[in-house]
């Protein structure tokens, strides 16, 4: 990788097969438009199994697209940006972010400053290698979504960190609160998820897409509205929102996936990553947890004024 720029490796699932090239790496970088893929691909930052091809080139399933985004020229190192995000956790090894809705994780092209990796670039710029875009981080949360994210300050805690996500070992755990009244306590959603064919920035609930598992837990009943506790087995892209959505009980505020409210002083999706147990370098087990943050509380004291 040449520095300044950021790569990508990317294997073609079976539900992917038969896609164009630029629609399919379109919809794997967030706020980039096919123009912009279609120029990667003419100048050769973007190849299948290490060959330059055309645009319209129809994927293969388990072809290997890499791809290469060149930075700005003079902007080669990741601006810092000195925003408030509260850190929750930090020892030698690892640290966690209580991120707050409203900031995306990694720069892309549309978002290349303001980021958590820009914040990280400001508090902890010892951790940052030039031209890295992904320092540390093994997981994300959606722009619009709060809570819990951590970032790897070494070489060691990355792999680790890398490993037990893979492996599906750490517990994940949100708040939500979606539309419509759920009446049983406990439930299990297992449903694939894949990208949207009609629409590049949604997900979907499609017959051969990967495997996805949600577990909901009812706290708390309103008119209207049920506060879950939700554990997800898998990691999707979207996976809470894409699964409330098939069960008919969309994130409240989720105007993406059917989630819109008019009666609630909500301007994003009401979910939030509130707890995360996984395992330290050393193998020493660690609980984080992260409180709702204020316009949600916020909502839901509107909901309990109204009961």
């Amino acid at each position: 990788m040449t520095s300044g720029s950021f790569e990508m490796r990317l294997e073609v699932a079976e539900e992917d097969a038969g896609q164009r090239l630029d629609a399919y790496v379109t919809a794997r970088l967030p706020d980039t438009s096919r123009s912009f893929v279609q120029r990667l691909v003419e100048q050769g930052d973007i190849t299948i199994n290490r060959e330059t091809v055309r645009s319209s080139q129809r994927l293969v399933a388990s072809d290997i697209v890499l791809v290469r985004v060149p930075r700005p020229e003079g902007d080669g190192d990741l601006t810092p940006a000195d925003i408030a995000v509260p850190i929750v956790y930090e020892d030698s090894d690892v640290l966690v972010f209580d991120k707050p809705a409203g900031l995306v994780v990694h720069p892309a092209p549309g978002h290349e400053h303001g980021t958590l990796v820009n914040v990280l670039r400001w508090l902890r710029p010892e951790i940052i290698t030039p031209g890295d875009m992904r320092p540390g981080i093994v997981h994300r949360l959606d722009k619009d979504t709060s809570g819990l994210i951590v970032v790897a300050k070494n070489e060691r805690a990355r792999l680790s960190l890398l490993e037990q996500w893979q492996r599906r070992d750490v517990l994940k755990e949100y708040t939500a609160l979606v539309i419509g009244g759920i009446h049983e306590d406990t439930a299990t959603i297992e449903a694939p998820i894949s990208r949207d064919p009609h629409n590049r920035k949604r997900m979907a609930i499609r017959e051969h897409g990967r495997p996805a598992t949600t577990h909901i837990h009812v706290l708390k009943r309103y008119s209207g509205y049920t506060l879950l506790n939700v554990h997800i087995v898998t990691g999707r892209t979207h996976q809470i929102r894409v699964h409330g959505q098939f069960i008919g009980h969309p994130v409240a505020g989720d105007v993406t996936y059917g989630g819109a409210v008019r009666d609630l002083p909500l301007a994003r999706q009401f979910l939030h990553a509130r707890h995360l147990r996984f395992a330290l370098p050393g193998g020493q087990p660690i609980d984080v947890q992260a409180e709702l943050p204020a316009d949600l509380q916020h909502v839901l004291g509107v909901l309990d004024a109204r009961n």
